[in-house]
C-alpha cells in the first residue's frame, strides 16, 4: 500500500462525541477531510447540527444527534442511529468532557460526581457501546481523549481541577485495560492527551495566566487546530494497526 493510502479513511463511519465545537470538532473535520463519514453527537442538538452540516460541505455524509454519554439509554440511541444510517462503526472518538475549576478542599460531591460521569463514564458507556458493534465486525478504532492533567499534576497558580484530573486519569487506565481486552477482536484503543490548544478554556488561561501558563509549556505557545486534526486521522488510521493501549501527549513538551 502507498504510504498515503494508509491514511486514508474512505467509507469508514466514524462517531465523535462533544463534536460540536473546539477539539471535538477539530478532529471531525479532520476525520471526513481524510473520506469519513462522521456522527457528531453532543448533549445541545442545535449546535451538533450546525457542525454536521459544515462536515457535509467537505463531501461526505454526516449525522448530529443529541447525546447525554452519561445515560446509557441515550449511548445506545447514538450507536443504534449510526449503524441504521451508515451500516457499521469504524472509529470512536470519546471528546465529550466537563471542567470545573475550584481549589480541591471546596470541590463539591456534585461537581466530582458530574466531572466523573461525564469524562470516565461517558467513556467508558461510548466505548462499551460502540465496541459490541465493533466486536460483531471483527475491527475498530477507539481514541480517548484523555489530558496532560491525567499524566501529571498542575501548578495551582495555573489551574485547580482536581475532578477533571482524576477523570483523565481514569481515561489513561480505561484506555489501556480496554486495548488489553478487545485486541482479541482487532479493536485498537489508544488515547491522546493534548496539553493547551487554542479553546475556549486554554484562551481564558492564555489571557489571565499567561505567564504561568507559557512556563508550563516547553515550546511556549498554544497547539494548532492542525496539530490535533493529524494525530486523530492517524491513530483511526490504517497506519496505527499495530499501536494499541498507548497515551500520545500532543502538549508542546508540557509533561517532558
Amino acid at each position: 500500500m502507498n504510504v498515503m493510502e494508509l491514511f486514508r479513511l474512505d467509507g469508514k463511519v466514524a462517531i465523535v462525541t462533544g463534536g460540536s465545537r473546539g477539539l471535538g470538532f477539530w478532529m471531525a473535520e479532520a476525520l471526513a477531510e481524510a473520506g469519513a463519514n462522521v456522527v457528531l453527537c453532543a448533549r445541545k442538538l442545535e449546535p451538533c447540527e450546525e457542525a454536521a452540516r459544515a462536515i457535509r460541505e467537505i463531501g461526505v455524509r454526516s449525522l448530529a444527534v443529541g447525546c447525554d454519554v452519561t445515560d446509557p439509554d441515550a449511548v445506545k440511541t447514538l450507536v443504534e442511529k449510526a449503524v441504521s444510517e451508515f451500516g457499521r462503526v469504524d472509529i470512536l472518538i470519546n471528546n465529550a468532557g466537563f471542567i470545573w475549576e475550584e481549589p480541591p478542599e471546596k470541590v463539591s460531591l456534585e461537581t466530582w460526581n458530574k466531572t466523573l460521569a461525564i469524562n470516565a463514564t461517558g467513556t467508558f458507556l461510548c466505548s462499551q457501546e460502540a465496541g459490541k458493534q465493533m466486536i460483531k465486525q471483527g475491527w475498530g478504532k477507539i481514541i480517548n481523549i484523555a489530558s496532560i492533567s491525567g499524566l501529571a499534576s498542575v501548578d495551582p497558580e495555573l489551574s485547580n481541577t482536581v475532578p477533571y484530573s482524576a477523570a483523565k486519569g481514569a481515561i489513561v487506565a480505561l484506555t489501556r485495560d480496554l486495548a488489553r481486552k478487545w485486541c482479541q477482536y482487532n479493536i485498537t484503543v489508544n488515547a491522546i492527551a493534548p496539553g493547551y490548544f487554542g479553546t475556549k478554556m486554554s484562551k481564558y488561561l492564555a489571557e489571565h495566566r499567561q505567564p504561568q501558563l507559557m512556563s508550563s509549556i516547553r515550546m511556549k505557545r498554544l497547539g494548532t487546530k492542525d496539530e490535533i486534526k493529524g494525530v486523530a486521522v492517524f491513530l483511526a488510521s490504517a497506519a496505527a494497526n499495530y499501536i494499541t493501549g498507548q497515551i500520545l501527549a500532543v502538549d508542546g513538551g508540557t509533561v517532558m
